[in-house]
């Protein structure tokens, strides 16, 4: 594979890509497939990543898979847009930096690393890719590294960044509490002797993480430099997220549908009866139907395959590909999965509602349900806000269920 070009532009054209990981947060929809792997819109994550480092200047990217790697191999192959791709396995999932380590023998210059499961804009990869190559320590072949920080709420439930400048003075994973702004955006620069810190940091119950090998960087008085931004960054960590994420492609990014009008995409084979209705902002995948007095979105996207029934009303929701929507079904704040069907009369009627996941409870979230990969709610059935329904999960007809669904069970009236 080629390497970096010299030239005016000396940023970094290669990019390592992580996406080894099975994202437990978001069972049951990780159960066959990896977080990458799930819908934003109606493609998946890994595709927005990758649109982002293609259109970043990208030339050649090593992805590292592991979990359900197969689901990657077959969906991105060995070129994407262009975009040259390898893979690297990692066998056991031991943390972001052993995932990183898969890829050392096929990088021998700068590159770029980017979290497969996080949506993040172009604009924010090209900045870190110039950032590492322009003129000062970096550029003269020091032992560098550039980061991307974000100011952000959630800063001090993922990792909070310190800053001196435009260095980066400390990482604090998950700290807690107000004081930190500043987050840790998962978008790197580095030179290759990353390998040799990430070969050297303490592991954690087992694990090798990226952050603790900058973290020893800075302890140890190198360069780390910041790349503070405000370009668009997204994370998924529970289900319900797949909601905000879908919502925000579709409004303010690439849908890579036909735009029939405003904030409504189509497919050139979906089939679209006359008396259905389509609100914007909306995305209807390649071989949908929509059959008559339907009605779809705003914020809806469905996937490759799927059928909207007659009279059903879909909206503030993410149908995954191949799923079966019943006439005069009404469906509000859905994730599914693939293969799921709803019956006829079935209702999902949103949030906001209290979400149980094993001891935790998630207050407030608006999710009418989680429908998993081939699971059923009958005809008439009703989801109550914040139902998670596991994988080959079955609601009989008629019947109400609310709480989790445990993987292949069935529930009857």
């Amino acid at each position: 594979m080629s390497r970096n070009p010299s030239g005016p532009d000396p940023g970094p054209r290669t990019a390592v890509v992580l996406a080894a990981g099975e994202g437990r947060r978001l069972r049951p929809l990780t159960a066959h497939r990896p977080k990458p792997m799930l819908p934003a819109g109606t493609r998946p994550i890994l595709e927005h990543v990758l649109d982002a480092l293609v259109d970043a200047g990208v030339r050649e990217v090593h992805l590292v898979v592991g979990y359900a790697g197969d689901r990657v191999r077959s969906h991105v192959g060995d070129e994407y847009r262009g975009l040259a791709v390898a893979y690297h396995e990692q066998t056991h999932q031991l943390g972001s930096g052993h995932a990183l380590l898969q890829a050392r023998d096929a990088i021998d210059a700068p590159f770029l690393v980017v979290n497969g499961d996080q949506i993040v804009d172009t604009e924010m990869v090209e900045e870190v890719r110039r950032g590492h190559g322009r003129d000062g320590d970096h550029g003269r072949g020091s032992t560098g590294a550039t980061m991307a920080v974000v100011e952000a709420d959630r800063a001090p439930q993922y990792g909070a960044v310190s800053l001196d400048g435009d260095r980066v003075s400390d990482l604090v994973e998950q700290p807690g509490g107000d004081d930190y702004r500043l987050l840790n955006a998962g978008v790197y620069a580095f030179d290759p002797d990353v390998f040799e810190a990430l070969e050297s940091v303490d592991r954690r119950d087992g694990a090798i993480l990226l952050p603790d090998a900058v973290a020893r960087r800075i302890a140890a008085g190198s360069e780390v430099r910041a790349v503070r931004t405000d370009a668009y960054w997204r994370d998924a960590t529970y289900p319900w997220d797949l909601r905000t994420l879908t919502r925000e492609v579709l409004s303010n990014r690439d849908v890579s549908l036909p735009e029939v009008r405003r904030n409504v995409y189509v497919a050139d084979d979906a089939r679209i009866h006359a008396s259905a209705t389509l609100v914007p902002p909306v995305a209807i995948d390649a071989g949908v139907v929509v059959r008559a007095g339907a009605v779809v979105g705003p914020n809806a996207a469905i996937g490759t395959g799927s059928t909207v029934g007659t009279g059903a009303v879909v909206r503030d929701t993410v149908i995954d590909a191949d799923c079966r929507i019943g006439a005069n079904a009404t469906v509000v704040d859905l994730v599914s999965g693939e293969s799921v069907r709803v019956g006829a009369g079935a209702t999902v009627s949103g949030g906001p509602g209290d979400v149980r996941r094993g001891t935790t409870v998630h207050e407030d979230i608006e999710l009418g349900a989680v429908l998993a990969d081939r699971a059923e709610l009958g005809g008439g059935a009703v989801a109550e806000p914040g139902t998670i329904v596991g994988h080959d999960a079955r609601v009989g007809p008629g019947a109400t269920v609310g709480g989790e669904i445990d993987d292949g069970s069935e529930v009857v009236r």
